[in-house]
């Protein structure tokens, strides 16, 4: 196993995670289906170093968290079920009754129906804030904030928030800061380099590739920090399954590969619809023309196939038409797989402040796949020409 992190990345996903001397020669390791696990020595079955039972994972699920931990250079990685219970989980572990959260206004919006429903039914408090607010989040920090939600870019409307002047007051006060980062995947962003005490990856996404696992991963320096999380795992008897760990670990090999095609990919797509009449608007963060841009050229290295474009208004009629006309884009709210996907976002930007009214026309999300550049264009063109301008 590489553990030499003068290696390029690509190299590091290939090489961690794995170890063939444990595994029979085997590449990859082995997938044990096991809740009981047999302890050799009566002393030790109430140890708390040694694995006694399935629960805490077997070897296919630590040398996942070997590859994560390789992947963003951090101390500890805890995995979940799925990308929402990543960024739940946090909440669960370090917000309790009767103390508060600041959460951005522009975040997942399954996020905000935690904070929204069970973070108030248990007694905490939450306060959605402007993304952009960057050094002054310092005057929304309470005496009993505990953590502040980050996400970049934001879902949906891509915005960037200044990850560093957020993290920067957080830490003048002693509040834990957390960042979804499914967008930069840990390829692209690496948020604890920045000072962000917890990384989260949806892993369904770019690290599975392929679209047929649920998963998630929690990953920080921070030791307290990590024994809490891990703590309320614990507690509520998580437990990701072997096939799911083995596929991610499986996608991890291949991730930066994959992802210099997405983004290329989404770039030259969001670049020509800049050129389209249909469009007003193209909201991808490594446009030069993005208001972002300079931020994005700061913080990351790289960019996924995840992008909107705001269409010019048209009826909602127009829109339905527009989605159904589409041959390979399939409808669908996932992305990082190898398929292309649309939907349409204006039904989830209700939910938000008074984001909704900066656009005058309605907004489409494109996760860009792998499928021919040129048949993706097509698709656009023939779906562009059922609206009625």
């Amino acid at each position: 196993m590489s553990k030499n992190k003068d290696h390029a990345l690509s190299t590091r996903m290939i090489h961690s995670g794995r170890d063939p001397a444990k595994q029979l020669g085997a590449v990859s390791p082995p997938i044990h289906r096991a809740s009981t696990i047999i302890i050799e020595k009566a002393e030790d079955l109430y140890a708390d170093n040694i694995r006694t039972y399935g629960i805490g994972g077997m070897q296919v699920h630590d040398e996942l968290k070997n590859a994560l931990c390789a992947l963003e250079d951090a101390e500890h990685c805890l995995l979940t079920e799925s990308g929402l219970l990543a960024c739940t989980l946090p909440i669960f572990a370090l917000v309790g009754a009767g103390e508060h959260i600041l959460v951005p206004d522009n975040v997942y919006s399954p996020t905000r129906r935690y904070c929204n429903r069970s973070l108030k039914r248990t007694g905490g408090s939450v306060t959605y804030y402007d993304p952009l607010i960057g050094a002054g989040i310092a005057d929304l920090i309470q005496d009993n904030t505990r953590l502040i939600m980050i996400e970049s870019p934001g879902s949906l409307t891509f915005e960037l928030p200044d990850i560093r002047a957020i993290v920067a007051a957080a830490k003048a006060r002693g509040v834990a800061t957390a960042l979804d980062n499914c967008w930069g995947s840990g390829v692209y962003l690496r948020p604890l380099d920045l000072g962000v005490d917890i990384s989260i990856l949806a892993t369904t996404k770019y690290a599975g590739g392929h679209s047929d696992s649920l998963s998630g991963a929690i990953l920080m320096n921070d030791a307290k920090i990590a024994t809490k999380l891990q703590e309320a795992s614990a507690d509520l008897g998580l437990c990701t399954s072997p096939e799911d760990a083995n596929i991610v670990l499986r996608g991890l090999r291949t991730m930066t590969t994959r992802l210099k095609v997405h983004e290329a990919a989404g770039l030259e797509i969001a670049t020509w619809l800049q050129t389209r009449d249909e469009v007003k608007a193209v909201l991808h963060p490594a446009l030069p023309e993005n208001p972002f841009h300079a931020i994005w050229k700061r913080d990351f290295t790289g960019s996924a196939g995840l992008f909107a474009f705001e269409l010019k208004p048209c009826s909602q009629q127009d829109v339905i038409n527009f989605l159904n006309a589409f041959e390979i884009f399939g409808l669908g709210f996932s992305y990082g797989g190898f398929e292309s996907l649309v939907v349409n976002c204006d039904p989830q930007l209700s939910f938000r402040g008074n984001k909704k009214s900066q656009f005058e026309g309605p907004l489409i999300r494109l996760a860009i796949g792998l499928e021919d550049i040129n048949d993706l264009k097509a698709d656009l063109e023939n779906a562009f020409a059922v609206l009625n301008y």
